[in-house]
């Protein structure tokens, strides 16, 4: 397998792929090959990554998505555990 190598690259920079790395669980020789696979539109090939400040990831406001999902799901959910009752119980299982 060929190997590649980016010379001279600021240290801001490779601080953002270290950090980016970090969010995403990942190695920075993992993030980095992520990059590239979405790059060049390998199926399967998933970047995810902070958005940088001041960039917008969407299309729509989190007040839209929020009208979405209420449209879509009125009703609250009922019958299931509460929270509090799942760490209750986590809690006097100890």
């Amino acid at each position: 397998m060929p190997n590649l190598s980016i010379k001279d690259v600021p240290e801001e920079v490779a601080e953002a792929l270290r950090q980016r790395a970090s969010l995403n669980h990942r190695s920075l020789q993992g993030e980095l090959m992520a990059i590239i696979k979405q790059a060049v539109g390998q199926p399967g090939a998933v970047v995810y990554a902070a958005p940088v400040v001041g960039e917008r990831r969407g299309t729509r406001t989190i007040e839209e998505i929020a009208a979405d999902l209420r449209a879509r799901h009125p009703e609250p959910i009922k019958g299931g555990p509460l929270a509090v009752d799942i760490i209750r119980e986590d809690r006097d299982s100890r």
